[in-house]
């Protein structure tokens, strides 16, 4: 599984922020990796400069093995959060598709 990170300008990629996040992603995703051929993880700062709650967004777009990809996002006061929320939804949806898959 590749994970490929991309951030909007309001947020510097850089390596202390994002290999936390990728070790998170490699780790609570790892049962599905045989599934999943790339993960695409795209941070952004909904309002910019300006100070919010839950202004910080995270979309995970898994690219699936012969399937569609699948895209969840999640907001959150922080990049942890805001990552661990898609990480969540993503998990549900992963287990409903493979899930499906199974029972066929």
């Amino acid at each position: 599984m590749t994970i490929q990170f991309n951030t909007d300008d309001n947020i510097t990629g850089s390596e202390e922020l994002r290999a936390p996040l990728i070790a998170l992603i490699s780790e609570e995703l790892s049962r599905f990796s045989q599934h999943i051929t790339r993960l695409e993880v795209h941070l952004s700062d909904e309002n910019g400069n300006k100070e919010g709650l839950n202004d910080i967004r995270c979309l995970l777009e898994a690219r699936l093995e012969g399937r569609h990809p699948i895209a969840v996002t999640n907001l959150g006061n922080t990049h942890e959060q805001a990552v661990e929320g898609a990480i969540d939804k993503l998990k549900t949806s992963l287990n409903t598709i493979l899930g499906r898959l199974r029972n066929h």
